[in-house]
């Protein structure tokens, strides 16, 4: 199990309702893999590790990130909130891609800071011996970062603001009035973040070099510009940091927030609502479904016909035919019945498993599937993956499409070794054909005695002294009575015999099938099944995720 799902659990015992979004998250993802677009995947379970390891640090912190381009004035607007100058601005702003923190209230901060990857060097306290000003504890509780420039040329600054934004409770936008329509925040920031519009302010700076009768207009413009990007809940602040314009209103804005103690919680479940949503719309949001035992029994048909079910078949009914014949028939002519082949010894299926292995005959002689046949698996399999994939998103379809066929190369062989290990009851003659046997070898050893006596009888002096039945001497009418017995018992056993070997068809039929089945549910139906069980699992995930 992935630590993003260990940890999204752990929450969960602790009864968090976000917890248990973040579980539904780490279970979506952990179903989704290899199946779902893996970089989305690998950004869900990273959201719920990072959501889950800020769920397990200061509750009593938000991280605030003061986020702007080169000349925004996004470190003055940083400085003014602190009341220090922590921040280099303007061309005396240093070319670091670290963040600058600001704490009010240090305990229990520096986990936190650790977390963030704040260093020592980068961080200030409100409480610290630096700040002698007595001011309100508005603010208390407030993690505040002075992000790098996210338009600057250094690539460490693009990575260092895109990692920052991705772990802040909430974000401060700092535009500037000649750059606020810039596409370059617009398109890779703001509108991207359209879901977390709970979570962020946007901050026009520098109005006081707006002529005054322009002012409104441009705030109208900013709120105009944010509504397209799908932010209609975020608020716009006007400010001038230079000169102390709006901070108070800004200040209020960020107080009320972190006063709630809502914004660290609605970042996480912002995250957790978008990649849950970006999941379901690549996956679709179709009900778990169940594979059709129909579409079942119709591939296994196709599979049973393909391995030569029916050929098997037939040749235990003819085998079972010659073999109760010959023991049942009449013996003088059944012996001729051994001259024919035995349809199974022809198979190799008179073996066994293990005699064909003591033979070294490793498979059955069964004729291979023709080309139709073949063609008719494929299409049943196809069929399977289609039906049951109906109505799924896109990549689960192809799962349930790779997972039918992932196997399939090892069909020929395992069917053939579940045949040849299929016991097809036609090595055991009927009890009475045994009995049958016995009578006839009596009315045999009947017959030749009454010949003998017959011949003995004539030679000595004729068969007149002898006794009679019915006016025939007693020796000939012996000799007659066991050779007309022993036809009529033949005669009559024929009947027997066709049951018998239509029932052991039938039966044989039932076994082939069940091996059969056996094997198509491991090779084709378990993979399957799988995909289904872990798309039940995909979908209950996101279902939590976005409850």
């Amino acid at each position: 199990m992935s630590s993003s799902l260990e940890g999204a659990q752990h929450l969960q015992t602790l009864g968090s309702d976000i917890g248990d979004r973040l579980g539904g998250l780490a279970e979506a993802a952990e179903a989704a893999q290899g199946r779902l677009d893996d970089e989305m995947v690998g950004e869900a379970r990273a959201i719920a590790e990072r959501a889950g390891s800020r769920m397990r640090l200061s509750s009593e912190h938000t991280v605030v990130g003061i986020a702007g381009a080169t000349g925004s004035g996004k470190s003055s607007t940083f400085n003014a909130l602190t009341g220090l100058e922590l921040s280099a601005v303007g061309v005396r702003r240093p070319t670091t891609s670290w963040a600058t923190a600001c704490v009010w209230g240090s305990t229990g901060a520096r986990e936190l800071l650790e977390w963030l990857g704040i260093p020592d060097r980068h961080q200030t306290t409100r409480d610290s011996m630096l700040d002698t000003r007595r001011e309100s504890n508005e603010l208390d509780g407030v993690v505040l970062l002075d992000l790098p420039d996210h338009d600057s040329t250094e690539l460490s600054h693009h990575l260092e603001v895109d990692r920052l934004v991705a772990l802040a409770d909430m974000l401060v936008w700092v535009l500037d009035p000649q750059k606020y329509a810039d596409a370059a925040i617009h398109d890779r920031y703001l509108e991207p973040l359209k879901t977390h519009d709970e979570v962020m302010v946007v901050v026009l700076n520098h109005i006081d070099k707006v002529p005054e009768e322009r002012r409104q207009s441009m705030i109208d413009d900013v709120r105009r510009l944010l509504d397209n990007d799908g932010l209609q809940k975020v608020p716009v602040i006007a400010v001038s940091a230079r000169l102390g314009w709006g901070i108070p209103e800004l200040r209020g804005e960020i107080a009320r927030r972190v006063a709630d103690k809502k914004a660290t919680k609605g970042r996480i479940e912002a995250d957790v609502r978008t990649l849950a949503g970006r999941m379901r719309d690549a996956s679709g949001d179709a009900a778990p479904k169940k594979l059709d035992q129909g579409r079942i029994d119709a591939l296994d048909d196709a599979i049973a016909e393909a391995a030569g079910v029916p050929t098997v078949v037939d040749a235990v009914e003819r085998a079972t035919r010659m073999r109760a014949g010959r023991a049942t028939g009449w013996p003088l002519v059944s012996w001729l019945s051994a001259l024919k082949p035995d349809p199974l010894k022809r198979l190799h299926l008179d073996l066994g498993a293990e005699g064909r292995v003591l033979t070294g005959q490793a498979r059955t002689s069964v004729p291979e599937a023709t080309s139709v046949q073949r063609a008719r698996v494929d299409s049943e399999v196809r069929a399977l993956a289609d039906e049951t994939g109906s109505g799924l998103g896109a990549p689960w379809q192809e799962s349930i499409r790779a997972a039918s066929v992932s196997r399939i190369g090892d069909l020929n062989d395992r069917i053939d070794a579940a045949l040849g290990g299929v016991d097809l009851g036609a090595a055991r003659l009927p009890v009475w054909a045994g009995v049958v046997r016995v009578l006839q070898w009596l009315l045999i050893l009947a017959a030749v005695g009454g010949a003998v006596w017959t011949v003995a009888a004539a030679v000595s002096g004729g068969l007149d002294d002898t006794s009679k039945v019915a006016g025939v001497a007693l020796p000939l009418a012996i000799l007659i009575a066991a050779v007309v017995l022993g036809i009529v018992l033949a005669l009559v056993c024929r009947a027997l015999v066709a049951g018998t070997a239509k029932t052991r068809a039938a039966a044989a039929d039932e076994r082939l099938r069940t091996a059969v089945a056996e094997v198509s549910e491991e090779l084709v139906v378990r993979p399957v099944q799988a995909e289904l069980a872990a798309y039940a699992r995909f979908r209950d995930g996101v279902t939590r995720a976005l409850k």
